[in-house]
């Protein structure tokens, strides 16, 4: 099954996320999303991390110094889920 380079950005954000157990109140900075990806990805990482927030797989925390991410730790499952659907990664 083909995805989408889309897909494949989510999944991997969402991966990277996991991996580093950064889950509920666990929080990390918005712009540590775009690490690991081509600097010419810069400007979709953070269209596509928005759309995750709007989806609700990422809860974010404003702080002084910037915007904090975390997995929506009440979602987990369907997050692992989606990362193994595309990826093919299991935890």
């Amino acid at each position: 099954m083909d995805f989408s380079e889309e897909d494949k950005i989510k999944a991997t954000i969402l991966y990277n996320l996991r991996r580093k157990k950064v889950i509920g109140g666990v929080h990390t900075p918005f712009d540590t999303l775009k690490k690991g990806f081509p600097s010419h990805l810069r400007g979709d990482i953070d269209k596509i991390a928005q759309e995750l927030i709007k989806k609700g797989l990422l809860i974010t925390k404003p702080a002084s110094y910037g915007l904090q991410v975390s997995l929506n730790k009440e979602r987990i499952s369907e997050i692992e889920d989606f990362i193994k659907k595309v990826l093919g990664f299991e935890f």
